[in-house]
């Protein structure tokens, strides 16, 4: 199998979508949440390379769950997702731990790859 996913997003429908695309793209999701408090705790319990994670959440921000699994020491990949584009996020995006931005509407396989990549 592929890179470990944990898909962060409180829309149960985008992160069954997004499930499908990744595994069609051989990675290998091994949790979904829908909150940042549950993302926090997967990713401890779980420990994916990757954390697929919507900026957008009904307990905390993207944001604030990058700082908290930044500071928690998380090794894994942190790429924040938003169906609004980075440009409306400005230097929160340039300040936050994580290591890349993806419109939800660009994401594909192929752009996480290119991301895990230019972070390896």
């Amino acid at each position: 199998m592929g890179p470990t996913v944990v898909i962060v997003d409180d829309h149960a429908g985008f992160r069954s979508m997004a499930r499908r695309l990744l595994e069609d793209s051989g990675f290998d999701v091994v949790g979904e949440v829908g909150d940042g408090a549950s993302a926090v705790a997967a990713v401890s319990a779980l420990g994916p390379r990757l954390v697929l994670l919507d900026i957008q959440l009904p307990d905390m921000d993207g944001f604030a769950v990058a700082e908290a699994l930044a500071a928690a020491g998380s090794p894994s990949v942190i790429v924040l997702i938003s169906s609004r584009s980075a440009a409306d996020y400005g230097l929160r995006l340039a300040r936050s731990p994580a290591r890349g931005f993806l419109a939800k509407a660009d994401l594909s396989g192929r752009s996480l790859t290119q991301l895990l990549e230019a972070t390896a």
